[in-house]
């Protein structure tokens, strides 16, 4: 008789990540990478690894790498948990504080919609309810969150900030009140920090705006160029770390990719020398969709929400992907007028304007 999985697993809906094209002249401003290469310290690290190194089990807590992103974030060590990319924290997170059931909304996570849509589906994964509050006309966050997820029975709050997928950012005081009326964890979500003018920090340094339930998603997917690499890590109160370590894989992060995030964190100043060239073609790339009619929101993070001329985002996502330019289109309520573009290159940035400018000028959009 063949082995059948959980019910909440064969219902599953499963995460769909952005394409990932095979070839190799595209324009590829879907995925929200970082459009430069890691700085050179970061592949020496790979390069200079011994072979001892890989032949051993790699350091189970990341130590090190703890010890250097607390130092960069004037935190302490306990404060840190290094994960598999950021998805493992956040897996870690549902399985840690949410309980295995979906009969109601407690004990099941709070999300914003829209949001990134993993965080459903390792919900789901754990068998934890859901609800959702919609974000405000302008992507501001929902009306009373906390509150209103406190009397639902939710157990985890999440919000992205930059949020994702408008760039929306939200004050850091604004974030102390959510924490402050949420009877639960709260997780803000970080992934796009490095982009942003502000962060979330003093919510997790001692003697600052300290929050012991507030924990911060960071990942080097983005702002260090290492999508490829999956590696993230968590800032938070020791006792919150200590709950998340008792369930993380005992060797969750090989030797190469620790080697390469301690050097990416260690030297942080080169890859800010990408992230002001990303904030600058961020504004280039807004004003040039303006004036082409399409209505561009200011973004903190390294992409653009845009409202495409005339409603048809689907078409001209089409036309784009017709001509290797791939772009990220969501089939949502919300975002259906609209496409997420990812800042690449000013020359990336110049190919994909031609193309938007031959599908308006075909009257593609009339």
């Amino acid at each position: 008789m063949p082995a059948t999985p959980r019910d909440n697993i064969a219902r599953l809906t499963p995460y769909v990540p952005g394409e990932q094209p095979a070839a190799t002249d595209v324009v590829k401003l879907n995925t929200n990478e970082n459009p430069y290469p890691p700085c050179d310290a970061v592949m020496q690290a790979v390069r200079d690894t011994p072979a001892e190194l890989l032949r051993r089990y790699p350091p189970p807590r990341a130590a090190r790498f703890r010890e250097v992103a607390a130092k960069l974030h004037c935190v302490e060590p306990s404060q840190i948990i290094a994960t598999n990319g950021g998805d493992e924290l956040l897996r870690l997170i549902i399985t840690a504080y949410c309980d295995a059931q979906a009969v109601s909304a407690s004990g099941g996570v709070a999300l914003e919609d829209p949001t990134y849509s993993l965080y459903e589906v390792l919900a789901a994964i754990q068998g934890a309810a859901v609800v959702r509050f919609e974000r405000g006309e302008q992507f501001e966050l929902p009306d009373r969150f906390a509150q209103r997820a406190s009397a639902a029975g939710a157990r985890v709050l999440f919000t992205v900030n930059p949020h994702a997928p408008s760039g929306r950012m939200t004050s850091v005081e604004t974030l102390r009140e959510l924490a402050a009326a949420f009877d639960g964890l709260v997780v803000i979500d970080e992934a796009y920090a490095n982009f942003a003018d502000a962060d979330a920090l003093p919510l997790v340094r001692q003697g600052e705006l300290h929050c012991d339930n507030v924990i911060l998603l960071r990942t080097l997917s983005k702002g260090y160029s290492l999508a490829g690499l999956r590696f993230g890590y968590g800032v938070a109160s020791p006792a919150i770390v200590e709950t998340l370590d008792k369930i993380r894989d005992s060797y969750n992060l090989d030797a190469l990719a620790q080697r390469a995030a301690i050097a990416a964190l260690e030297h942080a100043d080169e890859a800010a020398k990408t992230w002001a060239r990303v904030r600058d073609e961020r504004d280039r790339l807004a004003a040039a969709l303006r004036e082409l009619g399409f209505h561009v929101p200011q973004s903190s993070s390294n992409f653009l929400l845009t409202t495409v001329p005339g409603a048809r985002a689907e078409a001209l996502y089409q036309f784009l992907a017709d001509r290797h330019i791939f772009v990220r289109y969501f089939n949502h309520p919300r975002l259906a007028d609209k496409l997420r573009i990812s800042i690449g290159t000013p020359e990336q940035s110049d190919r994909l304007l031609a193309s938007v400018r031959e599908w308006l000028n075909q009257g593609t959009a009339s």
